[in-house]
C-alpha cells in the first residue's frame, strides 16, 4: 500500500534487490476480468436492502463476547451511516474514521496501517527499554543500539564531529575542503569511490550494483547492475512544475545550507557564492542523471530488463570514459573477500541509463562528481546528527511531505532498531504479544483460499487448459511463512546471536553504530554471491505490519505484526477474518500471477510457462484494468491521474484477493453454518466481510505526499484500493 516519508514500511515494498512485493490487499489471477465491474455490483446487492437500519439490533442470535463487542464498536465508529454505500462506499465505510482522525504534524499520511504501526512501536519501546541483564547477546545488542539512539545529549555534544571523520574516509567533500580543486586530482578514482560507498556505507550512487537471486536460476545469486536511486523520491521532481518545483528549490537550498555548515565546522572562510555555484553544479548533475533514468512505467516488464553478460562484455558495451568495470566490482566484492573474473556473469537491468551515463560523466569535473557522491552520503546521515542539521532539513521536509514536526525521538529510534535488527526485535515482540495458535489458524485460512483460487481457474474462458495446469502447479507450490521463524524463540539455538556476531555497539557512539550496521548490511548481501540460496530464510522481521509475496521464492509471508485486528483475531467473527487477513492472503497468492509474478514459474525462475493464447488474453484483460485505474483522478495530487501501468500488479491483486476471500468465506458458511450477528449492527456477515475489507483502507494524505505517492507508489491511493 502506501509509504511513510522515510521508508515503505506500511504495506508493500518493492526493491530492486529482488523486487519483493510486500502488500496488504490480496487477490487472484482467476478474477482478473470479472472483478472490475462485479465488485461494485456485489456491494450494491449486499447493501441496498439495509440502508435504513444500520445500527438497529435485529432479533436472533447476537454475539456479546468481548471480541464481538470490540469489533462492532470499531466498525460502527469507522462508518458514516448517512452516506449511500452504492454511490460512495468508501465514505460509507470510512467516513466516521476520517471525521475522527487528523493527520499528526509529524506524518505525511495517516491510516489504519499507520495506527497499527504506532501501536506496535509502543510495544517495542517497552521491550527495548527493559533491563538487558540476563538477556541473550542479540537482545543486549538491540537494547544498546536503542540506548545509543536515545542519548540525545551526547549526540548534541558530538555535533558534526562523527560526520567530519567519515568525510576523511571517503576522500573529503570538495565544496568544504581546501585541498580540492576543479581539476581531477591524480589519485582520485571513480571506481574506488563508488566501491567504498557501496561496500562500506551500503550506498549505491551513479551505478546501482547489488547481489540477488538470479531471476533465471532461483538457486544461485548473481551481480546486478541497474540505474541508481536519486536524492529526491522520483525523477518527476527534477523537471515538473507545481509542488515538484517547490520541492526542487527546497532540496537545492538544503544542499547549500548543509555544505555551508560543514565549511564553518572546518573553520573555512565563508564563501557563499562559491558554495552556491558548486552545489548548483551538483543539482545540474543529478538532474541529468534523473533524465537518463528510465521512468518506472517503462520498466514494468522484468523480462525486458534482464540482460545477462560477462564482465568483459559489460566493459565493451558500456565504456564510461576510462571507467574500469572489473576494478569497480572487484573493489566492492573485496570487502567480503570474493574474487571476480573477466568471465563473471552479471545481469544488467539499466541498459538505457548506462548508455547515457558516459556522456553525462564526461561533462563534469572530478570535484563535482565527488561533491555529488558525498552529498548523497550526507543527506542520509542528517537524522543521526545534532538538531541543527535536522533544522536545516525542515523546509525540504515541509515541501516534500507537508510535515512540520519531527517524529518523537523514541519512535525514530524504535523504527531504526527494528529495521536493522529485525529478528532480534521480532523475537522480543513475539514473546510479548503474539498468540501462538494464530499460526495454525492462518495456515488453515491459506489452505482454504488457495483451494478457492485453484477452483476458480476452471471458470476462466480466456485461459487454456495447458496454462491452467501450470497455474495450479504454481499455486500448490507456493510456500508460506507465518508469524515468525521458530528459531528466534529457541533459547538453545545460537543462530539468532550469530546473525549479529560481527556487530559491536557502544551506548555512547550512535553514529558509529549506524556505520557498523551499514557495513554489515552491505557485506551480508554481497557475500551471498558465492553462497547457495537459502529458500527458508525470512527476509522480513516479525514486528512489521506488512505481508508480501516473493516471485524469486514463490513464497508468501505474513509477519506477526499483521496478525491482529482488524485483519485477524481468534475472538472476532470469521467474516471479519476472511475480509481482513483472508483478503491479504488472496492478494499475496495473486501476486504470483499478476503482470510481474506471472513471469516466474513454481520454482521462482523467470520462465514463460504461458501459452501464446493465454498470454495474449491476459494482456488484453490487463489493458482494461490499466484503463480503469488510469482514469481515476486524484484531486489531492493536483488533479493528476493514477498510473494504471505502475499500479497494475497491486490492482490485480486487490481485485482478485477480495473475490477469493469472499468465495472462501461462503464455502466456510456452507460447512459451519451462519455466525451470530454483531451487536448494534443490523448487517449480515456477508455485508460485514466487505465492510471490514473496506475499513482496512481508511486513511488520508497530505497534498504534498499525495504528489509524491502518485509518482512513486505502486499502490493506488487508499480510496481506490
Amino acid at each position: 500500500m502506501g509509504k511513510s516519508e522515510s521508508q515503505m514500511d506500511i504495506v508493500e515494498k518493492t526493491t530492486k534487490s529482488g523486487r519483493q512485493s510486500w502488500s496488504f490487499v490480496a487477490i487472484g489471477l482467476a478474477v482478473l476480468l470479472l472483478i472490475m465491474t462485479c465488485a461494485a455490483v456485489a456491494l450494491v446487492i449486499l447493501y441496498a436492502s439495509s440502508r435504513d437500519t444500520h445500527y438497529v439490533t435485529s432479533s436472533g442470535s447476537i454475539c456479546t463476547t468481548p471480541g464481538c463487542v470490540t469489533a462492532a464498536a470499531r466498525i460502527i465508529q469507522n462508518m458514516d451511516p448517512t452516506a449511500e454505500p452504492c454511490k460512495d462506499f468508501y465514505q460509507y465505510a470510512c467516513g466516521g474514521w476520517l471525521n475522527r482522525h487528523v493527520i499528526p504534524e509529524t506524518s505525511s499520511r495517516y491510516s489504519i496501517f499507520d495506527i497499527l504501526r504506532d501501536e506496535l512501536e509502543i510495544i517495542l519501546k517497552g521491550v527495548l527499554e527493559t533491563s538487558d541483564q540476563g538477556d541473550r547477546e542479540a537482545f543486549q545488542k538491540a537494547k544498546i543500539l536503542y540506548k545509543s539512539c536515545m542519548n540525545e545529549s551526547l549526540i548534541e555534544q558530538r555535533d558534526s564531529l562523527p560526520l567530519l571523520e567519515v568525510l576523511t574516509m571517503v576522500g573529503d567533500w570538495p565544496v568544504a575542503s581546501a585541498d580540492w580543486h576543479n581539476t581531477k586530482e591524480p589519485n582520485w578514482s571513480m571506481e574506488e569511490k563508488l566501491s567504498i560507498m557501496n561496500s562500506r556505507f551500503n550506498k549505491r550512487v551513479l551505478i546501482d550494483m547489488f547481489v540477488w537471486n538470479d531471476d533465471r536460476d532461483s538457486n544461485r545469486h548473481i551481480i546486478y547492475i541497474d540505474q541508481p536511486s536519486l536524492g529526491m523520491p522520483s525523477r518527476d521532481y527534477y523537471f515538473n512544475g507545481g509542488n515538484y518545483q517547490r520541492v526542487r528549490e527546497a532540496y537545492l537550498q538544503f544542499m547549500i545550507t548543509i555544505a555551508k555548515m560543514i565549511r564553518e565546522d572546518k573553520n573555512m572562510s565563508k564563501d557563499d557564492s562559491f558554495v552556491q555555484d558548486e552545489m548548483a553544479k551538483v543539482m545540474q548533475l543529478e538532474t541529468e542523471i534523473a533524465n537518463a533514468t528510465t521512468p518506472a512505467e517503462e520498466r514494468h516488464d522484468v523480462t525486458l530488463l534482464y540482460n545477462k553478460m560477462t564482465l568483459t562484455e559489460l566493459q565493451e558495451k558500456f565504456a564510461l570514459n576510462e571507467f574500469n568495470w572489473t576494478f569497480f566490482i572487484q573493489g566492492v566484492m573485496s570487502s567480503v573477500s570474493v574474487q571476480v573474473y573477466p568471465e563473471e556473469e552479471v545481469v544488467v537491468y539499466g541498459m538505457p541509463y548506462l548508455q547515457e551515463l558516459k556522456a553525462i560523466i564526461s561533462k563534469y569535473s572530478a570535484s563535482t562528481i565527488q561533491n555529488y557522491l558525498i552529498w548523497r552520503l550526507v543527506i542520509d546521515r542528517v537524522s543521526s546528527l545534532s538538531q541543527r542539521f535536522k533544522d536545516a532539513r525542515a523546509s525540504y521536509r515541509k515541501a516534500l511531505y507537508g510535515t512540520t514536526l519531527e517524529e518523537a525521538r523514541w519512535r525514530e529510534c524504535v523504527s531504526y532498531v527494528n529495521n536493522n535488527m529485525e529478528n532480534a526485535v521480532g523475537a522480543l515482540y513475539v514473546r510479548e504479544t503474539f498468540a501462538g495458535e494464530s499460526k495454525r489458524m492462518v495456515r488453515d485460512l491459506i489452505d482454504k483460499i488457495r483451494e478457492v483460487f485453484i477452483e476458480t481457474l476452471d471458470e476462466l474462458q480466456w485461459m487454456d487448459e495447458t496454462s491452467k495446469e501450470k497455474a495450479r502447479e504454481k499455486a500448490m507450490a507456493i510456500k508460506e511463512q507465518i508469524g515468525y521463524p521458530d528459531y528466534i524463540l529457541e533459547d538453545h539455538n545460537e543462530k539468532l546471536d550469530q546473525e549479529y556476531a560481527n556487530l559491536n555497539f557502544s551506548e555512547h557512539n550512535y553514529f558509529e553504530n549506524i556505520l557498523e550496521n551499514l557495513r554489515a548490511g552491505a557485506q551480508k548481501s554481497l557475500k551471498k554471491l558465492r553462497e547457495r540460496v537459502d529458500q527458508d530464510i525470512w527476509i522480513i522481521g516479525a514486528a512489521v505490519v506488512n505481508a508480501f509475496y516473493s516471485p524469486n521464492r514463490n513464497q508468501i509471508v505474513f509477519p506477526a505484526g499483521i496478525l491482529q485486528p482488524p485483519f485477524f483475531s481468534k475472538h472476532q467473527p470469521q467474516a471479519l477474518n476472511f475480509g481482513g487477513i483472508g483478503m491479504v492472503i488472496g492478494h499475496e497468492i495473486t501476486h504470483g500471477f499478476d503482470d510481474n509474478g506471472r513471469n516466474f514459474d513454481k520454482d521462482g525462475n523467470m520462465f514463460d510457462w504461458w501459452s501464446n493464447f493465454s498470454a495474449m488474453h491476459f494482456k488484453e484483460q490487463s489493458r482494461c484494468m490499466v484503463y480503469q485505474y488510469g482514469n481515476y483522478t486524484w484531486e489531492l495530487a493536483g488533479g493528476q491521474n493514477v498510473s494504471g501501468i505502475s499500479t497494475l500488479g497491486e490492482n490485480i491483486a486487490d481485485n482478485g484477493g477480495v473475490r477469493q476471500a469472499y468465495k472462501a468465506y461462503l464455502k466456510w458458511l456452507e460447512r459451519e453454518g451462519m455466525e451470530p450477528k454483531l451487536p448494534g449492527l443490523n448487517l449480515s456477515h456477508k455485508q460485514l466481510f466487505f465492510l471490514n475489507f473496506a475499513q482496512v483502507w481508511c486513511g488520508s494524505y497530505r497534498p504534498e505526499y499525495a504528489s509524491q505517492s502518485i509518482k512513486t507508489d505502486v499502490h493506488s491511493p487508499l480510496k481506490y484500493s
